[in-house]
């Protein structure tokens, strides 16, 4: 696959990064995950705002250029032959000196990776899948709020996990705070509902504020449907009337089954997508539609 490194198309062969690289020696970086609609990226403003918001907690002396970076994408989409793709941009901190810098990272790196979209079966947005509860808990973030950062041993951990489940095959792994709240999921937002009302974890579980949860947040209150946002326990998920778990690529997925760490497995409501879940996937299908059309970014309104 071609990459874009730095701003210019190299072959992902080619791609080195320094061993004095901080991004490498300590996870100083950060990265976002988004996809293309026909050519045009979602939400990309959300997503370059979290990145430069996280890029000054961390020091790095990062200013994304979106124009730049809209042709950018276009090029990598062309060199690689796809009409639309799944994105990541990753920023690292640069090489430094050996040893924890005094001052701020002046020349970071920014990488730009792209793959095919994986397939996805139509009724999986429908029937849903499953969340499995992991025995490993989330880790509490470095900062106040947990950043998109290179900093990845939770997740990589709670995937080996997963393993030991496999009647769990094709399930997402859902995390428990250190006090046993619902977290997130190894790489979801959740939410699920009772009635008209919708309840998701609060970020101060650790969770990390996804940029399809902000829309959901947002197109929640556009829509007129209550959220709240706090501490739930597993038991007030499995008495849900439906659940969905949020990323940028896969979207808004319903969840139907929750499995213990036993193998014992609750079908969630109707074990179909249900009323509220249908609603959103609705809207952000709109608002997907009409970025396309309109040619511009989704604003509120």
């Amino acid at each position: 696959m071609i990459m874009d490194w730095n701003g210019s198309l190299i072959e992902e062969s080619q791609a080195v990064v320094s061993v004095y690289d901080h991004g490498f020696l300590y996870g100083m970086g950060l990265f976002e995950t988004f996809r293309t609609y026909e050519g045009r990226p979602f939400l990309l403003d959300w997503h370059l705002e979290r990145l430069q918001e996280g890029c000054g907690e961390l020091d790095i002396r990062y200013k994304p250029d979106r124009a730049a970076l809209e042709r950018r994408i276009d090029a990598l989409l062309r060199s690689n032959g796809l009409h639309d793709a799944y994105f990541r941009l990753t920023v690292t901190a640069g090489p430094e000196a050996l040893g924890l810098p005094a001052g701020a990272y002046e020349k970071p790196n920014e990488v730009i990776y792209v793959k095919p979209l994986p397939p996805v079966d139509p009724a999986l947005h429908r029937e849903g899948k499953a969340l499995q509860r992991l025995v490993l808990r989330r880790n509490t973030p470095e900062g106040a709020v947990r950043l998109k950062s290179l900093h990845y041993m939770n997740n990589l951990l709670a995937k080996k996990e997963m393993r030991r489940y496999p009647w769990a095959a094709g399930a997402e792994g859902l995390f428990l705070d250190g006090q046993g709240h619902l977290c997130e999921g190894l790489v979801s937002n959740l939410f699920f509902a009772r009635g008209s009302r919708l309840y998701t974890p609060s970020v101060d579980t650790g969770l990390l504020p996804g940029i399809t949860r902000r829309f959901i947040l947002t197109s929640a209150h556009e829509l007129g449907i209550d959220v709240v946002e706090g501490r739930f326990g597993w038991e007030q998920l499995a008495e849900a009337d439906e659940a969905f778990m949020t990323n940028s690529i896969q979207e808004i997925v319903p969840v139907t089954k929750l499995y213990e760490e036993t193998g014992d497995c609750l079908k969630l409501g109707s074990g179909r997508v249900g009323p509220v879940t249908e609603r959103l996937q609705r809207h952000y299908r709109n608002s997907i539609n009409r970025v396309v059309s309109e040619g511009r970014e989704w604003v509120n309104e």
